[in-house]
Formats: C-alpha cells, sequence, structure tokens
C-alpha cells in the first residue's frame, strides 16, 4: 500500500483501528476513521486529481475476525456526495449499512460524516470495500479481511498474507467519467491497469519506467494472495512467472483446492490463492492483463500491468539474468475466463453449503444492451448507434432508472411505497425471446436495430421472506457480446452452473452441481453465455443486483431485490440505527 505524499499526513493520523474485547473475549469491535479528500498524483508525465482514503492508494485494509463488528466512521471532504458499499458482506438484519447509495441510503454529503456499523459473523476470507456512487470506485476501495478463528485454515497457514488489488489508472476525472457516460459517451479508457496502485515498469514517461509493485518472498514459505478486480472496465488474467497457485476460496467462501498457472478475476470478484516460493531464488513478474470480447465489438486499448517477485538474497540486478515474465493468454481469447470459473468448486460449509432443493421463484433474465431517443419526448428514432439515440443497458429490456434524490430502502419500510419512485413490476422473463447469442446482433447491424429500442424504469422485484429464488442469468450479444459481472448485495448464492450459448431450460438443469457448487456473491455470466444461481431469501431489506462492469451500472444493468419481513421480531429488518441519517437530512442529489 502506498504513502501518496506528505501533505496527507494528517490525514492518514485518523485512521485509528481500536480492537476492544467484547464480552467472553472472542469477538471484538474493530474501528476505523476514513477520510475522504482529493490529492494529485502524477503517473505519465501529467498529474491528476484523484480520490483517496486517508491518503492511500489502494484505501486501508480492514482486518477482522469471523464474528466481529466493524465500525467505520467516514469522513466527506469531497465537493460532491458519496457512499462507502462493503462488498460481498451479508449485512444479516444490517441493510441500513449496506452503502448503495440511493438504494439503501442517500450519499453523505460534501463535509458530512456518516457511521457504518455491522457484523461479520459466518463469513471468513476476502471481501472489499468501496465507493458506490459514480465511479469514485476507481481509487476509493481497499480489502477487507476476515480471518477465521483461532486462524485455523482448512489449508496450511500461510507465511503471510497479501492482497493484490488489480485496478486502472484513469486521467480523466473520475467525476466527470461518470457525467459523460451519462450521457452516453462511453469512448473514454484508462491509460493502464495497475496492481496496488502502481501501473509497472511496462509503463513508461520519457523512457522512465513507472514503478511496480514489489513482492519479497523468502524461499519455501506460502503467501496467500488475496486478489481483488476493483477495475470499472475489464476482467483481468493473473500469473506469477514459475509458480503455480492454488485456488483456496472466492468472495469470502472456501473453495476446493485448485491448481492452476493462471487467474482469472471479474469486476467485483476475489479469489485467494495460495503461491509457494518454490521456485529457483530469483526476480519473477507477475502479471495482470485485461481481456476483452473480439471484434465486432468496440475495441479499446489493451491494459496490463506488471510486478515483481523477489526472492530474499538476490541481488537487485537478479544476477545479471532476465527477469522472467509469465506467458498470457490472447487478451481477445475469453474461453480462458469460462474454463477457469467452471472448474471452481465448493467447499462444504457446515452451517451455509445447503442448496435449496425446491424452488420457489424462477427468474430467467437476459443482459444486453438497448437504446432509448435522446429526446425523451419522441416515441421513434434513428437506432443503430445514431446520433438521435443513448445506448443504454438493460436486463430483460428494462434500463434500471436510478434514483437521484430518495432512498429505495427508506420508502419501503416506511410503508408508503412511491409509484413515482419505484414499482414492484421487473419482469421474470424478457418480453420477446430471440436468438439471444446470434453474433449479427452486434453492430453494424442490420438485426439489432428492431431488438434495441427499451425505456428507462426503476422496477424492482419483492420476494416473501425464506423464498427459494433461482436466477438464470443470459449474456446476450446484443449490440455488443461482453460478460456481465453480476453482484448481489446482502446475500451470498450457490452457482449451480454455468455454459456458452442459450440456456436450454429442458437440458442444462441436468448439468447443475447439487453437491458442492461455487458460494458466491458475484458471478461471472460469461461472454455470450449463461450462468445459474440460487438463493434463499431469508435477510429482509432492499438489495441492489447489478452487473459490476461500471458503464453497466451508469447504463441501467440494475434492479432492487425486495426481500420481507419473517413471521418473528429476530427475522424482520430492525430499524434504522441512530447514526444512520435519512435522505431528507441530507438533502442530497447526484453530484
Amino acid at each position: 500500500m502506498e504513502k501518496l505524499s506528505m501533505a496527507t499526513a494528517i490525514f492518514c493520523a485518523v485512521a485509528v483501528a481500536v480492537l476492544a474485547a467484547a464480552v467472553g473475549g472472542e469477538a471484538a469491535v474493530v474501528e476505523h476513521t476514513f477520510v475522504v479528500h482529493e490529492m494529485n498524483q502524477t503517473h505519465l508525465c501529467n498529474t491528476t486529481k484523484i480520490y483517496v482514503v486517508n491518503g492511500q492508494l489502494p484505501g486501508p485494509t480492514i482486518d477482522v475476525t469471523d464474528g466481529d463488528t466493524v465500525v467505520v466512521h467516514v469522513k466527506n471532504h469531497l465537493p460532491h456526495g458519496l457512499t462507502i458499499h462493503w462488498h460481498g458482506v451479508r449485512q444479516i438484519m444490517s441493510c441500513w449499512s449496506d452503502g448503495a447509495g440511493f438504494v439503501t441510503e442517500c450519499p453523505i454529503p460534501p463535509g458530512g460524516e456518516h457511521t457504518y456499523r455491522f457484523n461479520v459473523t459466518g463469513q471468513v476470507g476476502t471481501l472489499w470495500w468501496h465507493a458506490h456512487v459514480t465511479c469514485l470506485r476507481a481509487t476509493v476501495a481497499g480489502a477487507l479481511v476476515i480471518r477465521p478463528k483461532g486462524n485455523k485454515y482448512p489449508f496450511p497457514t500461510p507465511a503471510k498474507d497479501v492482497p493484490i488489488i488489480i485496478g486502472e489508472w484513469w486521467e480523466l476525472d473520475l467525476v466527470e467519467l461518470d457525467r459523460r457516460m451519462h450521457d452516453g459517451n462511453f469512448d473514454d479508457n484508462p491509460l493502464s491497469a495497475t496492481i496496488n496502485g502502481k501501473l509497472g515498469d511496462l509503463s513508461n514517461c520519457s523512457g522512465v519506467p513507472e514503478e511496480s509493485f514489489v513482492l519479497d518472498v523468502a524461499r519455501g514459505e506460502t503467501y496467500l494472495l488475496r486478489i481483488i478486480n476493483t477495475a470499472l472496465f475489464s476482467e483481468y488474467y493473473f500469473k506469477v512467472a514459475g509458480h503455480t497457485l492454488t485456488v483456496v476460496g472466492a468472495d469470502g467462501n472456501y473453495l476446493t483446492p485448485y491448481k492452476t498457472d493462471m487467474v482469472t478475476v471479474a469486476p467485483g470478484e476475489a479469489i485467494d490463492v495460495l503461491m509457494v516460493a518454490d521456485a529457483k531464488p530469483a526476480h519473477y513478474h507477475m502479471v495482470a492483463l485485461a481481456n476483452q470480447p473480439p471484434e465486432p465489438d468496440p475495441q479499446i486499448p489493451g491494459f496490463v500491468s506488471r510486478g515483481l517477485v523477489r526472492y530474499a538474497g538476490v541481488p537487485n540486478n537478479n544476477n545479471g539474468m532476465p527477469v522472467p515474465t509469465p506467458l498470457m493468454p490472447n487478451q481477445h481469447n475469453t474461453m480462458p475466463s469460462f474454463y477457469f470459473h467452471n472448474n471452481l468448486t465448493g467447499l462444504a460449509h457446515p452451517d451455509r453449503h445447503r442448496v435449496p432443493m425446491h424452488v420457489d421463484e424462477r427468474l430467467f433474465v437476459t443482459l444486453g444492451l438497448g437504446s432509448i431517443c435522446r429526446n425523451g419526448s419522441k416515441t421513434s428514432c434513428k437506432r443503430r448507434r445514431s446520433n438521435e439515440t443513448i445506448v443504454v443497458a438493460t436486463m430483460n429490456n428494462v434500463s434500471f432508472h436510478h434514483p437521484t434524490k430518495a432512498s429505495l430502502l427508506e420508502s419501503y419500510y416506511d410503508g408508503k411505497p412511491n409509484k413515482t419512485l419505484y414499482t414492484e413490476d421487473f419482469p421474470d422473463n424478457p418480453p420477446h425471446p430471440y436468438n439471444y447469442t446470434d453474433r449479427a446482433l452486434i453492430p453494424p447491424g442490420p438485426l439489432e436495430e428492431a431488438l434495441e429500442p427499451t425505456f428507462k424504469s426503476t422496477k424492482l422485484r419483492r420476494f416473501k421472506y425464506n423464498a427459494s429464488i433461482e436466477i438464470v442469468f443470459q449474456s446476450t450479444a446484443l449490440l455488443q457480446s461482453d460478460s456481465n459481472p453480476m453482484h448481489l448485495h446482502g446475500y451470498d448464492f450457490f452457482v449451480l452452473a454455468q455454459g456458452i450459448g442459450n440456456f436450454n431450460p429442458r437440458t442444462d438443469p441436468k448439468k447443475f452441481n447439487y453437491h458442492n457448487p461455487q458460494l458466491r456473491n458475484t458471478v461471472q455470466v460469461p461472454r455470450t453465455g449463461w450462468a445459474a444461481v440460487r438463493f434463499i431469501a431469508d435477510n429482509p431489506g432492499v438489495w441492489y443486483l447489478h452487473c459490476h462492469f461500471e458503464f453497466h451500472i451508469i447504463m441501467g444493468m440494475a434492479t432492487a431485490f425486495i426481500v420481507e419481513n419473517g413471521p418473528t421480531p429476530e427475522t424482520s429488518l430492525p430499524p434504522p440505527p441512530p447514526e444512520f441519517k435519512r435522505c431528507g437530512a441530507n438533502g442530497l442529489t447526484r453530484p
């Protein structure tokens, strides 16, 4: 983690974690103060304004133990609002602290403060936190590590664990990036990938290489790499030259150990791997490479960052030998991602790893793009990426209209549903079946023209408490053929199966894994493929479901699930905590 400037030392000084033993001396209260502020940083010969927590990029790691309570005091020193989302924390009976802007709360106003308080009982592994208003999560993000009680892992205890946070370096101001995306402009791109905030020596300015992230290791020791993808735009391939990686966890849940030379991590995912330093003592490169769909999808520059694994005792010149670099897949080959995700299985958890065998509610959700008329008063306009339309993202041909002045959770909890704010009619199926993965739907057309018209609306879906929900996500080729990392707040779900092509409801359920499926909070729905998930709706509240590509969120690939209260006080959402500030108190709209 990089200290960025002496000028921010005063902010770093307030980032204090206090451990106070709870009753019985087992659980603890872990307390942090996050000061969110602007600062300048120079990369690639340009100085850019960025947004950070306590002067750090990535932000501070929250390190806790299963059963602890986390308290984070957020002080917003930005000129616009933000929230902090605790990505993957189940927030059992604490939906008020989920931190989804305009879903569970209105943003913390400029100069304002807010305290988040939640418990992490029953979760272990790597999660993360990030800003959840505008594109600020590109720099306002950090790891959230939950350790097992007594440090008892289902694998050999590592000598050290290290967050490996993959991100992007944007020269464009992130608030301006958000504004452009809302206006339908998707031509902006980052300049580089990053590993733990560093661009790596493949990027240079006037012949001066950028600094690389360096992992110092001792031969024979085992290291737990907590790989997190915080990027706005891309899924990444990750390799370390000369080393095998053993995948042991994902999204705060254990996996059956799986050996591989490459990890694939989509935006929103966190993958835990063991790396044994068993190579000849030397220097070795680690590489993070963004994958992208091939043409005719819109093409963007390739993003790559390179770090260094450095064995103890080896001189800085690597004994005069070249540093090995791993052989990476072609950036346009997305099949390694499909095979990687399909090879993962869950390690049974005695309390949570029971797949519901009955299904109360089934949803088939298509994920794609569409268009709306730029002039909102028009019902028809010229399509095929013309100047008369704005491209939007959709789920079942509905592009989510994000509230900007009120919180969905507040409206629902107060028992005064405002139909001008939302309705509860998110469709269970797309309005018209078609060949969802036909590559001819990718422009320049003309097949997509008849399918792309859509509309903006805030449509939610309501579920009874304890209902068993099955969702089949279907990626489409409509206007582009990208993958879709779908993230559900407040829940883990079982990933029963994934496939390429159109989901077949007669034959594909025969492939479902009911024995040891992955338990995840983010599922990578493959490019022109599908993924089936199942979960029990046992956590009351309003929970955001969205693609974790930032441009897809802004374009509208989202909805929210209302989960009703159970029959007892213990199964019902409690009132908002004393520190919760209602939207009227904030008086805030989107920046």
